[in-house]
């Protein structure tokens, strides 16, 4: 069995990266907290997934998951200084995109 070179704490973190969805999802997140319902809107995605991914990336540190008891309980997400600190790999990868990548019409 081949040993990886890599270090085990980037492999995490292109794994948490690399998930499908997480990065749109933590992108939706760099301004304001939000709903689920506006996250939902946002990014073509199941809401059981949606559900899914946000837990993952609440288990992980990234996002923050806030309960307002309300009637009915209002519940917003945001994202958390571990998540806030990925906001210049996003914007590095959303100027990367607007130069390289093309979009079929």
């Amino acid at each position: 069995m081949k040993s990886s070179s890599l270090c085990p704490r980037f492999e995490k973190c292109a794994e948490v990266i690399s998930k499908r969805w997480n990065v749109l999802i933590i992108h939706q997140l760099l301004g304001d907290s939000q709903r689920f319902c506006s996250i939902e809107s946002a990014i073509p995605i199941s809401g059981r997934l949606l559900s899914e991914r946000l837990k993952e990336l609440e288990q992980e540190g990234i996002v923050n998951r806030e309960v307002y008891p309300q009637t009915p309980v209002r519940i917003e997400y945001s994202l958390t200084e571990k998540g806030r600190a990925l906001e210049p790999i996003i914007r590095e990868m959303e100027q990367w995109s607007q130069e390289w990548i093309e979009v079929e019409a």
